[in-house]
């Protein structure tokens, strides 16, 4: 999950920067600069889904190990 996670921030942080160095003008001759405030907001917001994603890779590989070891998994988090 964590790769997606990552997808997320990158695709943000990148529909940002275009916006930004490619599209400011355009962006402000038609009220729209708002758009590079909703890519900072996706960027900043993806951080603590990566946070999720890393905690829950974290538990599944440890579940996995411990069906392996033939031991019961712990489901509480």
């Amino acid at each position: 999950m964590v790769p997606f996670a990552v997808a997320g921030l990158v695709a943000w942080a990148v529909a940002g920067l275009v916006l930004l160095l490619f599209f400011r003008g355009w962006l402000t001759e038609h009220g729209r600069q708002d758009w590079l405030w909703i890519c900072l907001a996706g960027f900043l917001w993806g951080f603590p889904g990566l946070a999720v994603m890393m905690r829950h890779d974290a538990n599944r590989r440890r579940r996995r190990a411990a069906a392996q070891a033939g031991q019961p998994a712990d489901t509480r988090s």
